[in-house]
């Protein structure tokens, strides 16, 4: 306890929940870290297959990041009329569910679940790639740092929502704060001619791109919008009014999104930058404006600290994602239950592992990850945009037309970037995320059936005189006579008068001890001796068991185990644990109940 106090801190109290919400300066950092950290790899991505052909396909970058702002902003209009729809959190998954059917829901789910934790993986990744940039000697540890980065984020997420979001919101603010100043001051010299770039690129000199390749290239862009979602799964996480500030929050996000994008692209641009092996295209693009000193590490610092940072977005919505689908059975329920801080710890810790398992199987290689990338979340964003089509025509509330016609267009957008990016980045991995998607659709059909068979089962019926134990039998297995064992003999006959020990012979010498002994001390309850030619405890136990399961059809047997509790942790260690075995086979058994009967050391 004192361990788990030290990482996460005191216990909060559940009356003090609403103060444990979110203003909009931070709600920003917690919500918002994933979109805006996207700009530091998403122009990178994009030049990527340009930068294939040539130096002068380039410039269709221009173009593309134009497609893909326009893009952000029909996105961000559809999520503030979700919000206003669903004050109480619109997730892909809600929304779908409660407007499109329970099946469609659960696709949005499973999409959602991949995109949180691909936002995590590249996050980290792309965070340490900032990192070994700027001091190469590093990139042998990449796995390393990656598995420390997420450590830290995690225990910092188990401190609760509030605490975590005041750690988390001078990095953001910094990041955006320094790019900004690299945006604004590398056009500002640029065009004022203070520095001369090599390799610029000219406007129409290559007449023809392949289409393929523009696809490719926009699809890769669009990673830029992987977290715009984030704020309308967590309404309720913000103070109140929780639908305005939310709503408020996404306008702020699209426009810092949108100017750091279309800044950071247009000056890799007119700078002549592309993407290299050992060094972002942000990293070169600071060092060519400002040159290698404490600017440039400032800025790959606050590009480390706020990719890594961005994890915490999928850490402040798989959680209550999960904590949703457990609520509603589809998720095992311990991920619906509240931790010490007022946040869903399971779920977090549970990302966090499926993360780190990803992080070592693709060795922290952002470029490998990519392509499985976006795919989860434009199905998120299609599903959600065509269900608030649907709520809209219901409700016909006031301005109705105008809402539906957003989120339409918002649903046509994104289901033809769905097409867009599946189709360009198939073959490279993002068959991967779709094969995923129906994987875990099935995965929690199997919870879903589960819960509802023991549901079933549990439920109460029409007792009668019929279904009580016609009979109580009593059976204590032991392995020698001592004070545990006669501790035991006294609890059996205090709730049966049909009591039975078991002794399993493994030696003769040592059993005819054994008898005289309970002859002495066995309080008058029979003793029955086994033979067991092949030196099995277990199974000569579980036999007999079966045994007098057959004479009494309609009873009940209790098996007492006496158990021996040393007063330290580790003793434990130096005893047989025959009792925790035959306890986990008896689990199994119908009509057998055990019971542990504990014999404390000093």
């Amino acid at each position: 306890m004192s361990l788990k106090t030290f990482l996460i801190g005191q216990p909060i109290d559940s009356v003090k929940e609403k103060r444990e919400r979110l203003n909009k300066i931070t709600g920003l950092a917690v919500f918002s870290s994933d979109a805006i950290s996207s700009v530091a790899y998403a122009t990178e991505e994009m030049l990527i297959p340009l930068a294939m052909l040539g130096l002068m396909a380039v410039h269709f970058s221009i173009q593309i990041s134009a497609a893909i702002i326009a893009l952000i902003v029909i996105v961000a209009l559809s999520y503030t009329q979700t919000i206003r729809a669903y004050p109480n959190g619109g997730g892909s998954y809600i929304v779908a569910r409660e407007n499109l059917g329970e099946k469609t829901g659960l696709v949005a789910a499973a999409a959602l679940m991949i995109d949180y934790v691909l936002t995590v993986i590249v996050s980290i990744s792309a965070g340490v790639a900032a990192i070994t940039s700027a001091f190469p000697s590093l990139s042998l540890h990449t796995v390393l740092l990656c598995l420390l980065s997420l450590l830290i984020i995690i225990v910092v997420n188990l401190r609760g929502l509030r605490e975590s979001g005041a750690i988390f919101s001078g990095p953001v603010y910094v990041f955006i704060g320094s790019l900004l100043l690299l945006v604004a001051v590398g056009a500002y010299k640029f065009h004022g001619g203070m520095v001369k770039p090599q390799n610029v690129f000219v406007a129409g000199a290559l007449d023809a791109v392949p289409t393929f390749i523009i696809l490719r290239a926009f699809a890769s862009g669009c990673t830029a919008l992987t977290g715009i979602e984030a704020v309308a799964n967590g309404v309720k996480a913000f103070q109140a009014p929780e639908s305005r500030n939310a709503a408020i929050t996404v306008t702020w996000m699209a426009a810092i999104l949108g100017v750091l994008f279309i800044g950071i692209s247009y000056d890799a641009y007119v700078y002549g930058i592309l993407p290299k092996d050992g060094e972002t295209v942000v990293s070169q693009l600071a060092s060519a404006v400002f040159g290698i000193g404490p600017i440039y590490y400032v800025i790959q610092f606050a590009t480390f600290f706020i990719l890594v940072l961005a994890a915490n977005t999928a850490f402040a919505d798989f959680p209550r994602l999960s904590s949703i689908l457990a609520a509603d059975s589809f998720f095992p329920r311990q991920l619906a239950s509240l931790g010490d801080k007022l946040v869903f710890s399971n779920g977090i810790i549970l990302l966090g592992v499926f993360s780190a398992v990803l992080l070592v199987v693709f060795e922290g290689d952002t470029h490998l990850m990519i392509p499985l990338y976006t795919i989860g979340v434009f199905i998120a964003f299609t599903l959600s945009q065509a269900g608030m089509v649907v709520h809209w025509f219901k409700k016909r509330e006031k301005w109705w037309i105008f809402s539906m016609t957003m989120n339409g267009v918002g649903a046509i957008a994104t289901f033809l970037v769905f097409l867009v990016v599946s189709y360009s980045k198939f073959v490279l991995g993002a068959w991967i995320a779709l094969a995923a998607v129906p994987a875990i659709i099935f995965f929690m059909h199997k919870i879903h059936t589960h819960y509802k068979s023991i549901s079933e089962q549990l439920a109460p019926r029409e007792l009668s005189s019929a279904s009580e134990y016609a009979h109580h039998s009593v059976i204590i297995p032991i392995g020698g006579v001592n004070k545990a064992v006669i501790n035991s003999i006294r609890y059996a006959k205090a709730i049966s008068n049909d009591v039975t020990a078991i002794y399993v012979c493994l030696d003769t010498s040592k059993a005819t001890i054994t008898k005289e002994l309970w002859d002495k001390f066995g309080m008058k309850v029979p003793l029955l001796v086994l033979d067991s030619p092949y030196r099995s405890i277990i199974e000569p136990v579980v036999d007999y068991i079966e045994e007098v399961r057959k004479d009494y059809k309609n009873g009940v047997i209790t098996v007492i185990l006496p158990e021996l509790v040393p007063s330290r942790w580790w003793e434990h260690l130096l005893h047989n644990q025959t009792a925790l075995l035959l306890k986990g086979i008896l689990l199994f058994k119908k009509g057998v109940v055990s019971t542990s009967v504990p014999y404390q050391f000093e």
